[in-house]
């Protein structure tokens, strides 16, 4: 379970998030003087730091690297979100408390959220609802398909029972 990130931690992560693409030190040492005086080597520290606690990957550009998040911010606040609501002793009333401390908006994104999970929970029940059709469908046919094999045979057999002698009138034998 992810810690929550320390201010530095979470300003670095924020802009590596925001830009959605992989950054180098300098852009993001950029970035983050225009807010406060910052040294290069801090912003390398913490990206590697970053690194190692497995929030962004990296790839080696020339002697340099660029970084890359490794999920994405919403992952993030829900991994705190869900270690949060592990821990309380009653998981009802801390979900109650909490729903309490959201604004309008919150909740209508909450309401909007439980929308989309239980229409995915719905397309996945049809898609293997439409899977064991399909699968049924396909029984049915290779079922078909032994059953007319079987009567061509036993017709053949029947025809041969019916001229014992061989080729009927007319053949060349």
């Amino acid at each position: 379970m992810p810690r929550p990130l320390g201010e530095l931690e979470d300003a670095v992560m924020t802009r590596v998030w925001k830009w959605n693409r992989p950054v180098t030190v300098r852009e993001v040492l950029e970035d983050l003087q225009q807010e406060r005086s910052i040294a290069y080597t801090t912003v390398m520290t913490v990206l590697d730091n970053l690194h190692q606690k497995g929030w962004v990957r990296r790839e080696a550009e020339g002697r340099a690297y660029r970084y890359e998040a490794v999920s994405t911010r919403a992952a993030y606040a829900a991994a705190l979100m869900n270690e949060a609501w592990s821990q309380s002793d009653n998981p009802a009333a801390a979900l109650v408390a909490f729903f309490g401390m959201m604004s309008p908006q919150q909740r209508e994104a909450l309401s909007d959220a439980v929308r989309m999970v239980e229409g995915d929970t719905v397309r996945m029940e049809g898609d293997a609802d439409r899977k064991a059709e399909a699968e049924a469908e396909r029984k049915a046919e290779a079922d078909a398909d032994r059953r007319s094999e079987a009567e061509a045979g036993g017709e053949r057999e029947a025809e041969g029972e019916q001229n014992p002698g061989g080729p009927g009138p007319g053949s060349d034998r």
